[in-house]
């Protein structure tokens, strides 16, 4: 079956409305077909997916997420990290990035953190007579950071897809946590300083109050270990990351339901089947593109892609600078979990080929989708902060333009700096 085929039916199929899945399953099962390899293959990676030891880890995640936005722990975070920081010259701002890049590397979904953190954090914002854009595009923009901190489940399903190609050197979700650290803090910390240029006069900033950061810190006295039962317990050695998923995942539901008590018995059933809807689709999804991806490189997909663009392009940085181009139009376009299983089998290949370290290459493959979210005209940042703030998109992509600059050199910085994400696991 030619290439061009293949996206004719992608297209047809997609314009019928069929779900991301089905799709992603007829053309592998057509594929099959037409390379005369029996069908239960698609059957057999499923059955590979499910041996997996890891893969425990994004149920799990997912639903320690579901439950900590469920809860008031944004509003505990939004508290401790404004008594600690918010005396500072542009303190809010601060807070308003760590706390949205916090709660968005524990549920995996920068749009539950524009709902849950930025209806707390918009009206502080002005308030503190922040500019009004400003405060729209810095909530719109940091809802989509956090996909490079532990536990991000995107960062996990990168771990796992990667490891299914076999790679020299191999990938895994250990490196991958320690990886996404540096690039993280260089987005959190560029966007940081924008915001203390953006502040208001020094006379709006809140005064340092002992009292009250030793208030907030004794009200979040439950959520602080959770960092480290995550990189304390993974690095430490005493847990791998499946194991510190259930920790994270059974401590949170103690808390939540039976010490804090601010999720009714009654109210787990909803909860438990939202992120077991989520999870599914991330399971379906990933199963039949792991089938596609046997096709794929069945076919000598990667190979030939490698040759294409080996005629065309002499060296890996201008390889690089294309990949950027592309991720920020597929962030646009599909979101990070689809993206992640669809592309990541077709690049790494490729990208090994110019000699890309492929954990290197799962950070910048993130770091793109993150800008992706908000870039216009159709991210999907922009209309989750367009409904939530009621505000038009035109306007808050006219707000996001400074934020996608900056975080924009950031991509390229931790793109062509390869040592600031492999610096922690050499």
């Amino acid at each position: 079956m030619s290439v061009l085929l293949l996206i004719v039916l992608i297209v047809v199929l997609a314009a019928l409305g069929a779900p991301l899945f089905a799709l992603i399953a007829a053309i592998a099962y057509l594929a099959l077909r037409a390379a005369e390899v029996e069908s239960t293959v698609l059957a057999v990676e499923f059955f590979r997916l499910a041996e997996m030891p890891v893969l425990i880890a994004i149920p799990l995640f997912t639903m320690a997420g579901y439950l900590l936005s469920e809860s008031k722990a944004p509003q505990r975070l939004v508290r401790l990290t404004e008594a600690l920081l918010g005396w500072m010259h542009g303190g809010l701002a601060i807070v308003s990035v760590l706390a949205c890049a916090v709660f968005t590397a524990f549920t995996g979904a920068s749009g539950v953190t524009i709902v849950a953190i930025g209806a707390l954090l918009y009206p502080a914002l002005k308030h503190a007579r922040y500019p009004e854009r400003f405060s729209l595009g810095l909530i719109t923009t940091s809802g989509s950071l956090g996909l490079l901190f532990a536990p991000s489940v995107p960062l996990i399903l990168y771990g796992i897809v990667a490891q299914q190609l076999g790679t020299d050197p191999p990938v895994s979700i250990d490196d991958l946590f320690l990886a996404g650290i540096l690039p993280g803090l260089l987005m959190l910390g560029a966007l940081s300083i924008y915001g203390m240029t953006q502040a208001p006069p020094k006379q709006h900033d809140l005064p340092w109050n002992p009292r009250e950061a030793l208030s907030a810190l004794w009200d979040a006295r439950w959520e602080l270990p959770l960092p480290v039962f995550v990189l304390g317990g993974v690095y430490g050695g005493f847990f791998a990351a499946s194991e510190a998923a259930a920790v994270t995942a059974l401590y949170v539901l103690v808390v939540t339901v039976l010490v804090r008590r601010e999720i009714a018995l009654a109210a787990l059933p909803r909860l438990l089947r939202e992120a077991t809807m989520l999870v599914g689709a991330i399971l379906l999804i990933l199963g039949v593109s792991l089938g596609l991806t046997y096709v794929l490189i069945d076919a000598g997909v990667p190979e030939q892609l490698f040759q294409w663009i080996s005629t065309h392009i002499d060296n890996k940085w201008t390889f690089l600078l294309l990949l950027n181009l592309f991720l920020l139009v597929l962030g646009m376009l599909l979101d990070v979990f689809s993206a992640i299983v669809i592309m990541v089998p077709i690049l790494v290949p490729v990208a090994l080929s110019y000699g890309i370290h492929p954990v290197h290459l799962g950070i910048v493959f993130l770091a793109n989708m993150q800008i992706g979210y908000f870039t216009p005209p159709v991210g999907m940042n922009l209309f989750i902060a367009s409904y939530r703030f009621n505000t038009p998109v035109t306007t808050l992509t006219r707000a996001s333009v400074p934020f996608f600059l900056i975080l924009m050199a950031c991509v390229l910085l931790i793109t062509y700096w390869p040592s600031l994400s492999l610096a922690l696991i050499d």
